[in-house]
């Protein structure tokens, strides 16, 4: 769906919000959507090399067994 959206549409959206939000307010979003993405990022390869690590166990556990 966003794949569609293209240059012309990315300009478009961030001029709304500049109108919406100001040019004081707008780095503020930026920033907090940059950490929301990166704590976002951080978790999911958190709870991925869980996982692998729990196969891992079980493998090993079931090989010596």
């Amino acid at each position: 769906m966003l794949s569609n959206i293209g240059i012309p549409g990315l300009i478009i959206i961030l001029v709304i919000a500049l109108i919406v939000f100001g040019p004081k307010k707008l780095p503020e979003i930026g920033s907090a959507m940059g950490q929301t993405l990166s704590e976002f990022k951080r978790t999911a390869s958190s709870i991925m090399s869980d996982d692998e690590t729990d196969e891992k166990v079980k493998s090993e556990k079931s090989t010596t067994e």
